[in-house]
């Protein structure tokens, strides 16, 4: 008898494993179906919520938690506590990564933000006078990106060959002896009515309400080496990109729905990304 309630009692343990066992693949599997992304509000969460029921038609639910930084977001992917991070372009991408000791790689470009230099208390760069000041980002890409603007439309010129390095300090050339006021991204837009121009990058301008066709004093370009440069990817730890919830997020992004959802309401400020002939080649 002993025997037999000790039979049973082992048995009832075993039936107890089991049930737990099967209830953490349960838990394993709608986890893993589960794509959590952090991403920036403007236009990037924007975006992702347009993909969520294209996501849920192919079995995926998408988690997006919006952060505000340019850091935070990275980590947290590094961390393996996201998937993957919709915020960032590849130059930035790879400053982080020799910067912080991270290993993130680009698994997907999906658009690109035009930078615009925008009206503060004047109007056309032509009006610009001695000493007037000009905001633009301070985080090293951006401030390039922004200096570089500037360069092509005759405001400054930068020392040979500083490229996507340039700081403030570069400036060779400054016939207007502007001042180049260095904020954190965010801030640039907020300073509009204290300088004569803001230098911003595409979301925080759709942020602050511009329109990049109808407010920008002058933009980059569509088939610019600057567009092809800086366009937005999906961004997670390496080694996940061929992931299969990592290639359904970036497939979507891709698609024909994202790609007209981003043409028709952005007004010139997102423009969806193509890959080029040799990179879709390649990627098949």
């Amino acid at each position: 008898m002993k025997n037999r309630k000790l039979l049973a009692g082992t048995l009832a343990t075993v039936l107890a494993l089991g049930t737990l066992a099967g209830n953490a693949v349960l838990v394993n599997a709608e986890d893993d179906k589960t794509i959590t992304v952090a991403a920036s509000a403007t236009p990037h969460a924007e975006i992702l919520e347009q993909a969520a029921p294209l996501l849920e038609e192919e079995g995926w639910k998408l988690d997006v938690t919006v952060f505000e930084d340019y850091v935070q977001p990275n980590l947290v992917v590094d961390s393996g506590d996201f998937d993957a991070n919709y915020f960032q372009h590849i130059p930035y991408l790879d400053d982080f990564n020799e910067e912080h000791g991270t290993s993130l790689v680009n698994a997907g470009g999906i658009h690109y933000e035009p930078f615009g230099i925008y009206p503060g208390t004047k109007e056309d760069l032509s009006e610009l006078e001695e000493g007037d000041v000009i905001a633009v980002p301070n985080d090293t890409t951006n401030e390039a990106r922004a200096l570089l603007l500037l360069q092509d439309n005759g405001v400054i010129k930068l020392k040979d060959g500083v490229g996507l390095e340039a700081t403030a300090r570069d400036i060779e050339e400054n016939p207007n002896n502007v001042e180049i006021q260095e904020l954190e991204a965010a801030q640039v837009s907020r300073v509009a009515e204290e300088v004569a121009f803001v230098v911003l990058n595409g979301n925080y301008a759709l942020q602050a309400g511009y329109s990049v066709s109808k407010d920008a004093v002058a933009y980059e370009k569509s088939d610019s080496e600057a567009a092809q440069t800086y366009v937005n990817v999906i961004a997670v730890q390496e080694g996940n990109e061929d992931s299969d919830k990592i290639k359904a997020l970036v497939d979507v992004l891709k698609s024909d729905e994202i790609k007209d959802f981003i043409t028709e309401n952005y007004d010139g400020a997102v423009i969806p990304f193509e890959d080029s002939a040799e990179e879709t080649e390649a990627a098949e």
